[in-house]
């Protein structure tokens, strides 16, 4: 048998776990095909496979699936042994045999109605981690993150773009406006060309470097995510501006930043020219010459920084051709104002722009900086991100709790709403978890920290968001493929206007070259480019806010074009853990049927012991001792409470031991048929009662369900729970039906509706249901935060509240009705102007109002997004 092959691949176009377990999926059914291992973060794929298997199909077969792949290099390897399978196997058989006694009745959940982390999903994320665990350098292969500062504009990440694509080695180039990072996908780039062709357009640029430092009492692979510190800035940082944006820090007033400053010496300049002008008529066309000069030579400087980066046709290029031209033609006045205006426009920008950036910024202010640690039973204040995993600390009634951890001590109710945006208070109790940034309410509390800093829950959310915006949606590509034309075209029209009128028409080579000069600067096109990725941004954040995650703006723009959507059964539409619906009296009164039953369940784990306990200690009963426990395989446990032998199990086994009269028969098969399970209590030799219990549906199902459907929105519950259980469950909720089905049944079915014209959303716990996931247009997982959740949907909904779902749809639309708005405003207004400009109603003055007054409308009206999501 000849040796496996090992191929590589360069894949574009993966921003999410999704993508990669598509890719994976489509890969492995491929004949001669082994393994596969895809990473997103180095945009990567490798292949084991044997001679059978051509990288030219499999490559073919990537591309297909809308992400372009191409060879990187093909080597004969040895491998490392048996491929590891990823494979879920039909069923994921759950041993409960240590619980004291097993009920005919009880649910028989496949695979993926738990929540069980599962050693093979560790695959995709130790890829992702040994991507993220090595530090950029000049060389390195894979991908590098960076902090961008002083973007506030479309024209910002255009020429950054731009730019930074002709470093030798870039591949690809990611850029957000609002989160002011920028992602370079590279092999064997140097990174320092890639700072210093950034910090050359007049920006500043520091790397974001994984942090390696772990506390060495954290386990291994105790948690998935590699942090992410702010590197120094390059040198660039503190060098002169060349852009006209602050580059600096955004804090503090406007008008002391560097862009303030500018636009407030440029407004001297001009008011200091129309008084020399009043006073000295004869220099007045030389004061404004000078006035106009303090506000261009930075623009200018900017404009040929941007050319020689590639991107000729710059805002600023256009700004210095038109005021040129203005003193060509003797318009000084009129040139000097309209550069204090395009500063003032750029001013405008940069606080709205700032007001997007703000609302990711201000989730991280949640998280107090300090923290009460406990070592050898003192209590010393420590900087919150110097907690290691494992430390103790205490929380104060009324503090923010510092780290996400689990409580060890003490019971309170801790206000979740910075993170899940749940409005009440929740009870916590020992062993609950605790997320960072959340208020404890009314007792003190012992919390064993569970992550670092770095990768507390609002971390990772603020993470997740800040990468989701480099993620373009649909619309938005095409805008920036759009905007490629639009300007040079707009160019041409200005000079055919500007030109043609005067040689064919006898026109005056003023008047026409002023109208040419005013067009060039309606052709901008920051207003119509930014249009997009503010919406996207603003709905990101006031998303995730709320608890709502979405990774990128395809996955945006996608959740509003759902028409159907499959939910799970446990945990998604239920609580996922069994409750006591009914405790109903024989022989005995109901409390004593409830205490007898927990003398049995003591000690017990099991989910329906669990649920027997908390309900004897809700009604606030005390539990007898019980001696001599027995289990009885299949049928129960028996125990000797009060000096009396008990039973508890099935009503099978129960009347074995004593007669089950016919109307308690019946109640017990009413309740089997509401999809509960009945388990039997007989005391001695006399019939004492029956408990019956269920997986209820959340309190919000109903309800998260109707809003659904009133949307036009199809829904139906895929699970593979018995078939009696699940209908009761979908005739309380008012939901389609499909029982007892395998991972791949779901798979199917999820296919199925694609090809009935439906556009499919599937919503699970993220983990367990990877098949159906990746078979759906949009795969969200429900519930958790946990970080297997956040990495392999589209989108998560952190609370789990079902209702969730139709806001994010509801969030969808309302971002995609913006966005129209939004290059409606663009297109319209720069229309307009373009007409009077050329009949002779605007000139100048209007028409870079037009260009950054659009830009300002629209993203303020992006801004709207912003209010808290209802």
């Amino acid at each position: 048998m000849s040796e496996p092959l090992q191929t590589r691949f360069r894949v574009d176009g993966m921003d999410c776990a999704s993508c990669a377990n598509k890719i994976d999926t489509a890969v492995r059914r491929m004949p001669g095909v082994s393994d596969v291992s895809v990473s997103v973060t180095a945009g990567t794929m490798k292949v084991t496979h044997d001679a059978s298997a051509e990288p030219v199909a499999i490559g073919q077969k990537v591309s297909s699936l809308g992400f372009p792949a191409k060879v990187i290099p093909i080597k004969a390897v040895k491998a490392a042994g048996p491929a590891p399978t990823h494979e879920h196997g039909p069923t994921c058989a759950h041993d409960h045999s240590d619980h004291a006694h097993q009920h005919d009745d009880h649910h028989s959940h496949s695979h993926d109605e738990h929540h069980h982390t599962h050693g093979h999903e560790r695959g995709l994320d130790d890829d992702r981690r040994s991507s993220d665990a090595k530090p950029a350098h000049p060389g390195a292969e894979g991908q590098a993150r960076f902090r961008v500062g002083g973007m506030d504009c479309a024209s910002c990440a255009s020429k950054i773009d731009t730019a930074v694509r002709r470093v030798p080695g870039v591949e690809d180039v990611s850029v957000s406006v609002t989160a002011g990072t920028m992602t370079v996908k590279h092999a064997a780039a140097d990174l320092k060309a890639i700072e210093k062709q950034v910090s050359g357009l007049g920006f500043t640029v520091a790397p974001i470097i994984p942090n390696l430092k772990r506390s060495v009492s954290s386990p291994a692979g105790s948690n998935g995510h590699a942090g992410h510190v702010h590197g120094k800035a390059s040198a660039g940082e503190g060098m002169e501006s060349l852009h006209g944006h602050d580059h600096g820090a955004n804090e503090g007033p406007w008008w002391r930043s560097k862009k303030g400053r500018l636009t407030i010496l440029a407004g001297a300049s001009l008011v200091v020219a129309y008084g020399i002008g009043h006073l000295f008529p004869s220099i007045e066309t030389y004061a404004f010459i000078a006035a106009m000069l303090v506000g261009l030579a930075p623009i200018a400087r900017r404009a040929i920084m941007a050319a020689r980066a590639g991107t000729p046709f710059s805002i600023e290029m256009l700004m210095t051709i038109a005021a040129v031209g203005a003193l060509i033609i003797n318009a000084t006045e009129e040139a000097a104002a309209v550069v204090f205006l395009f500063l003032v426009g750029e001013l405008l920008e940069g606080v709205a722009a700032g007001k997007a950036r703000e609302s990711i910024k201000s989730l991280t202010n949640l998280v107090p900086k300090s923290a009460l640690l406990e070592e050898g039973g003192k209590m010393r204040e420590v900087p919150a991100e110097a907690l290691a995993v494992g430390s103790i600390i205490l929380v104060r009634p009324g503090d923010r709790i510092s780290a996400d951890g689990v409580i060890v001590s003490g019971e309170s109710s801790v206000d979740e709403a910075p993170v899940t945006g749940e409005s009440v208070p929740v009870r916590k109790v020992v062993d609950d978890n605790v997320f960072a940034g959340t208020v404890n309410g009314d007792a003190a509390l012992r919390v064993r920290v569970t992550a670092a800093a770095e990768d507390n829950t609002i971390a990772r959310v603020v993470r997740l968001v800040e990468e989701a915006q480099e993620s373009k949606a649909p619309t938005e590509r095409f805008i920036d493929r759009f905007s490629r034309y639009y300007t040079p075209g707009v160019v041409v029209v200005a000079a055919l206007v500007a030109i043609l009128p005067p040689l064919f028409a006898g026109g005056d080579w003023g008047e026409w070259v002023y109208k040419g000069l005013a067009i060039l600067l309606i052709g901008c096109p920051c207003a119509l480019v930014i249009s997009t990725p503010a919406a996207i941004a603003a709905s990101l954040s006031a998303g995730a806010r709320r608890g709502l995650l979405m990774k990128g703006g395809a996955v945006l723009e996608g959740l509003g074009r759902l028409t159907a959507i499959a939910f799970d059964k446990t945990g998604t539409l239920t609580e996922g853990k069994p409750k006591v619906t009914d405790v109903v009296p024989f022989g005995r009164s109901g409390p004593d049927v409830l205490r007898y039953a927990s003398a049995l369940e003591t000690g017990s784990s099991h989910p329906l012991a669990v649920a027997i306990l908390a309900k004897a200690d809700e009604d606030g009963l005390d539990t007898p001792a019980s001696t001599d426990a027995k289990a009885l395989g299949g049928k129960g446990v028996t125990a000797i409470v009060d000096g009396v032998e008990v039973f508890f199990g099935s009503p099978k086994a129960a009347a074995e031991r004593v007669t089950i009269p016919m109307a308690h028969s019946r109640q017990i098969t009413s309740l089997n048929d509401e999809g509960k399970t009945v388990s039997v209590l007989v005391i001695g030799d006399v019939l004492a009662g029956a408990i019956a219990m269920r997986d209820e549906p959340r309190p919000d199902a109903i309800e998260g369900l109707k809003a659904l459907t009133d949307a036009g929105i199809k829904t139906v519950m895929l699970t593979g729970d018995n078939k009696r259980t699940a209908t009761a469950i979908g005739g309380q909720l008012g939901i389609e039906v499909r029982a007892e089905l395998m991972p791949e049944d779901k798979q199917r079915i999820v296919g199925e509706l694609k090809k009935e014209g439906f556009t499919v959303g599937k919503i699970g716990d993220g983990i367990n249901d990877a098949p159906a996931l990746a078979a759906a247009d949009v795969g969200i997982a429900m519930g958790g935060g946990t970080d297997v959740a956040l990495e392999t949907a589209d989108a998560a909904v952190l609370h789990g509240r079902v209702g969730d779902v139709a806001l994010m749809v509801d969030l969808s639309k309302r971002t995609m009705r913006n966005i129209y708005q939004n290059i409606t405003l663009a297109l319209g207004l720069k229309a307009v102007f373009l007409v009077t400009t050329i009949i002779g109603i605007t000139g100048l003055w209007p028409a870079i109002l037009a260009d950054t007054g659009a830009t300002v409308l629209v993203t303020m009206n992006a801004l709207r997004l912003l209010r808290p999501i209802r």
